[in-house]
């Protein structure tokens, strides 16, 4: 095979993998067998350690992991990630709105969404490319999580779409109940001390070491936070549209996750 061929053909693997890969962890739906889903990536494989410099930056193959990382770097955010308030009181979201009709002249317009009990991230994409994963930390900076990040399936490594040509995407990483009960039991098994709850246990797994790990451990996300400079997007919801466009795992208004 020339390096010709096998770059058109690890372009051609890249991108069936990838359709597929969204299409059975966003949409879950399949349209290929495991067993043929399998024979592709090992084929992509195959080409990349051949021609380790055709690899593409959105190859499918650095969802199974293997980097190992010795220190997280600490890096600043480009726009605070701020935390949330709550309340418990009536009153106290009466004044709230009151405060907000004081600062502009139109009516208001609401979005209601759940709330994911998981660990915060901002994922950076440049040229619709994942280029960098930062935890919240303090809100100021946080830890580059990317190859970490890159492990988990729902988050596109290549965006679909007309998307910003450099945005952040924030949203929450969570430990899928299923997983983490199937998790609690292999270690019970093995004689393991087990993990008390999904979140703390979904945090430990973002800072592993050791992406094949984190991998095997099946993350999962959703976001629903669009935020740039220049950005092409008139209100919240909008945002969320866009996002699901673009091949994210965002809230959607049918699935009752979201409401205008």
């Amino acid at each position: 095979m020339t390096k010709q061929e096998a770059q058109d053909k690890i372009q051609e693997l890249t991108k069936e993998l990838n359709y597929h890969n969204h299409l059975y962890y966003v949409e879950h739906k399949t349209e290929i067998s495991d067993r043929e889903f399998d024979i592709k990536m090992k084929e992509l494989e195959d080409l990349e350690d051949k021609f380790p410099e055709l690899k593409q930056p959105d190859s499918p193959s650095q969802r199974v992991g293997g980097e190992v990382t010795k220190e997280f770097e600490t890096v600043k955010h480009r726009f605070p990630m701020l935390s949330l308030s709550n309340t418990y009181s009536k009153e106290e979201i009466i004044e709230w709105e009151n405060r907000i009709k004081k600062l502009i002249d139109h009516p208001l317009t609401y979005v209601c969404e759940l709330k994911y009990d998981g660990v915060a991230i901002s994922v950076r994409y440049e040229n619709g490319i994942i280029s960098q994963a930062i935890t919240r930390g303090d809100g100021v900076q946080g830890e580059d999580v990317t190859t970490n990040v890159k492990t988990i399936r729902t988050i596109p490594l290549k965006l679909k779409g007309d998307h910003p040509d450099d945005f952040e995407i924030r949203g929450e990483i969570f430990f899928p109940l299923d997983r983490f009960r199937k998790l609690n039991e292999d270690r019970e098994e093995a004689g393991e001390e087990t993990y008390a709850n999904p979140r703390n246990t979904a945090s430990g797994t973002l800072k592993l070491q050791d992406s094949s790990v984190v991998s095997d451990r099946g993350l999962d996300c959703y976001l629903y936070s669009v935020t740039g400079n220049d950005l092409d997007i008139n209100n919240h919801f909008q945002s969320l549209s866009k996002a699901l466009e673009w091949g994210f795992k965002a809230p959607k208004e049918s699935e009752k996750m979201i409401k205008r």
